[in-house]
């Protein structure tokens, strides 16, 4: 059965803008392997549904539910978003049963206000078609809606995984073929493993630098 949807809002709200304030040292650093099994197989089903619904990709197998197979290639799934949800760099860990239950909870109630017959072997949200799935995260992010802040918050989170691999370090998410860099064309490092851009991007530099500017480039 999915926990309940009982939760503390602001107690999550603080807990993902922790999550983002966190994000700039996130993954510069060697943590432990995250696991999704201590969250569970049904949260991390939802979760990576709302994931899927926002980035999508294929199906991992014929029996991937969760994964709703509406475009090819990799998705936020397979970027590994429940690798970054669970990270023990953030303070997501005890929040995520309850946002899981957050959304089961409301997709329950837009499956009831369309008389959708959900299958009772797999979470709500899940149980939800991919139009269903977009019909319903398009809803939770109107103006109006009490939770909004979650949701935006959470699919900040879901679109740093897949655009920039936020919890791995980058040099080794690309030599490894993270999907969502290898996707965006992100360049590889040079040599030594650092980045450097001696083109300018807009093919010009838009300013002279201050007279005063240190040769590491910050302001005397």
């Amino acid at each position: 059965m999915p926990p309940t949807a009982d939760i503390d809002r602001r107690a999550v709200l603080r807990g993902l803008a922790a999550a983002v304030a966190a994000l700039p040292v996130l993954g510069t650093v060697a943590a432990p392997a995250a696991s999704a099994a201590a969250l569970g197989s049904w949260p991390v089903s939802t979760l990576e549904a709302f994931a899927d619904t926002l980035v999508p990709g294929e199906r991992r197998s014929s029996s991937d539910r969760a994964i709703a197979g509406a475009a090819p290639g990799p998705g936020a799934v397979q970027a590994g978003v429940i690798a970054l949800l669970t990270s023990p760099e953030l303070p997501l860990n005890p929040l995520l049963p309850g946002i899981a239950a957050l959304l089961d909870a409301r997709a329950t109630a837009f499956a009831v206000s369309r008389l959708i017959l959900l299958p009772i072997d797999r979470p709500p949200f899940v149980g939800l078609s991919f139009d269903h799935r977009t019909t319903l995260v398009a809803r939770l992010f109107q103006a109006d809606d009490l939770d909004r802040a979650i949701w935006q918050l959470l699919a900040f989170l879901v679109g740093l995984a897949f655009d920039t691999a936020a919890h791995r370090h980058t040099a080794q998410a690309l030599a490894e073929g993270h999907p969502g860099l290898v996707w965006t064309g992100f360049p590889p490092p040079d040599a030594d493993g650092l980045w450097r851009y001696p083109a300018h991007s807009y093919g010009t530099a838009l300013a002279e630098p201050h007279p005063a500017t240190t040769p590491s480039g910050s302001p005397a």
